[in-house]
């Protein structure tokens, strides 16, 4: 009897766009309205990015409201996109670790301008 040998999974790292609404115990700023955090996942689809990036926020007490996947390194870069050093570190860390890095946050104020 042979044994299988598992293959190693090919991972790619996603760039991730999502935007949060206010949730109790979230860290976000106390007069914001919700923010955008730019991620970085380590998955084999980009569905499975999402899925994850969304789970990580949630067990963060964030309220995931929208994704919007930019794709690969690959793809970003074939599309034209010049990417920083930092950005393709972060990337790299991300597949290395198989993990999520959060990149940055923003956090969303409304206009308290008010018309005169």
């Amino acid at each position: 009897m042979t044994k299988k040998v598992k293959q190693p999974k090919h991972e790619d790292v996603f760039t991730l766009l999502v935007q949060v609404g206010r949730a109790k115990n979230d860290g976000l700023p106390p007069t914001s309205t919700g923010a955008g955090i730019l991620c970085y996942t380590a998955a084999q689809t980009e569905d499975e990015a999402v899925r994850e990036t969304v789970r990580l926020l949630k067990q963060a007490d964030m309220n995931p409201l929208d994704v919007t996947g930019y794709g690969t390194i690959e793809e970003r870069e074939s599309d034209g996109q010049l990417l920083s050093d930092e950005e393709k570190d972060l990337m790299a860390q991300a597949k290395a670790e198989n993990s999520v890095i959060i990149a940055q946050i923003t956090p969303f104020f409304e206009n308290t301008l008010e018309n005169s």
